[in-house]
């Protein structure tokens, strides 16, 4: 398998015509039912997006391509599934291995409209939910709507990595860049290792164990950044020469819920609407991670007083170290993440809060992006956001576990902070367009 995989990587790099085209492909296979459980699916994106960022395909292209070709193998899933319903089952892989759509169906059954956002990032499930979904007749236009939204957050998760090394490998990056990122690489990968491998296995004090290490990982990045100049700077510079005016727009409403004033007002509301539906000890945990998070970060900044990239025309004021944004957003998705997850399955629970840290790491990228923020600054506001918000779950868990919440409370919830991140986005956005120039 690895020499059929070198040789279709050799071809399309000495053919980069057809590059687009296999991106689209592939991405379908890997989300078409069957086929997607037995084409190594997952290390061929990574392979042609590798190929696509060394100058074949803008990220856009790249992302766009891959997002058209999931939503095709989902839209072949469901119809097979709408049109055969239980006759699918006399297929003859799945006739061998029924604990395929056993699996997926059971997770479809439990979860509903949550199964397909949640599943596309569990590897087996992925390619079989959109089939199960047509055999139970979820409705075409709620279909679409979930295949659009959890379709735009895999393309990213899925492609992003591979397309930015490539991209890396063509640039003349300062001496001693990739020795800082494996470094860095190394040590998120031992934090995550660790703070999974104790979820999964519910150990006791498992919480204490990842608050120690976000604030293991927090002083190494406080203690270390002027030594990682190389990794910030080569960053900034490849992100920079990838800056596109087309895209910029689409940015800056990322970035701006973000903001100060936006997560004020929604960790307000948060914590308000709990409050209001009674719900004291979940109240208790968003307000005391997110106030915490807030107090720490302007302390931290004040403390170390590291300068901002000279990017933007007009540089911002304030300090750089660690990024306010970042840390907003990961410590109020984590807290909406973390509460999903009450009363389910550790693995259920363990996707939450990677669905949880998708939108967080895109308004934490969004400021290296814009060059508000270097690097190792969104990744001290991450860290710091974790260390506060499992800070603030062990304690309030010390006697007895947070419950889960009423569906009745999420559907007060969740409209009302959308529409408030929607409003503070596009309020003035203009003149947020002219701020983050360059």
């Amino acid at each position: 398998m690895g020499q059929w995989l070198d040789s279709l990587t050799g071809w399309l790099g000495a053919n980069p015509q057809w590059l687009g085209l296999a991106i689209f492909l592939v991405a379908c296979v890997e989300c078409l039912a069957i086929a997607g459980i037995i084409v190594p699916g997952t290390v061929l994106l990574f392979g042609v997006a590798v190929l696509a960022g060394s100058g074949a395909l803008s990220l856009g292209e790249t992302l766009l391509l891959g997002f058209l070709g999931g939503l095709l193998g989902d839209a072949i899933s469901y119809t097979l599934g709408r049109k055969f319903h239980q006759n699918i089952r006399r297929l003859p892989l799945l006739r061998h291995h029924p604990e395929w759509i056993g699996g997926a169906e059971t997770y479809f059954q439990r979860y509903g409209i949550a199964s397909l956002l949640v599943g596309r990032f569990i590897g087996p499930l992925r390619p079989m939910l959109p089939m199960v979904a047509g055999m139970f007749d979820m409705p075409l236009p709620r279909f679409i709507a979930v295949s659009l939204l959890a379709g735009a957050g895999w393309s990213v998760a899925y492609l992003l990595p591979g397309w930015a090394t490539g991209a890396a490998m063509r640039l003349p990056l300062p001496e001693g860049f990739w020795l800082d990122a494996g470094l860095i690489s190394a040590g998120l990968a031992l934090l995550l290792g660790i703070s999974i491998n104790c979820s999964l296995r519910s150990l006791r004090g498992g919480t204490r164990v990842i608050a120690l290490l976000s604030l293991v990982a927090l002083a190494a990045l406080f203690l270390g950044w002027p030594y990682l100049h190389e990794f910030d700077q080569g960053l900034m510079t490849l992100i920079q020469e990838h800056r596109s005016n087309v895209i910029d727009g689409s940015v800056v409403l990322i970035t701006r819920m973000g903001d100060f004033r936006t997560q004020f007002f929604l960790g307000g509301l948060l914590t308000g609407l709990l409050l209001l539906a009674r719900q004291w000890r979940p109240a208790i945990f968003a307000g005391t991670t997110l106030i915490g998070t807030a107090l720490a970060n302007g302390s931290l900044k004040w403390l170390f007083a590291r300068a901002r990239p000279e990017v933007l025309t007009d540089p911002l004021t304030t300090y750089s170290m660690p990024s306010g944004h970042s840390s907003a957003a990961f410590a109020f998705f984590l807290v909406l993440a973390v509460l999903a997850g009450r009363g389910q399955p550790a693995r259920m629970r363990l996707t939450w809060i990677l669905l949880g840290c998708l939108p967080a790491l895109a308004i934490a990228l969004s400021r290296v992006y814009l060059g508000a923020h270097w690097p190792t600054d969104i990744l001290a506001g991450a860290m710091l956001a974790c260390c506060i918000c499992a800070t603030s779950l062990t304690l309030i868990q010390h006697r007895e576990p947070i419950t889960a919440l009423p569906l009745k409370v999420w559907w007060l919830i969740l409209p009302a902070c959308v529409a408030l991140l929607a409003f503070f986005s596009l309020h003035s956005l203009p003149h947020a367009l002219l701020r983050y120039q360059y």
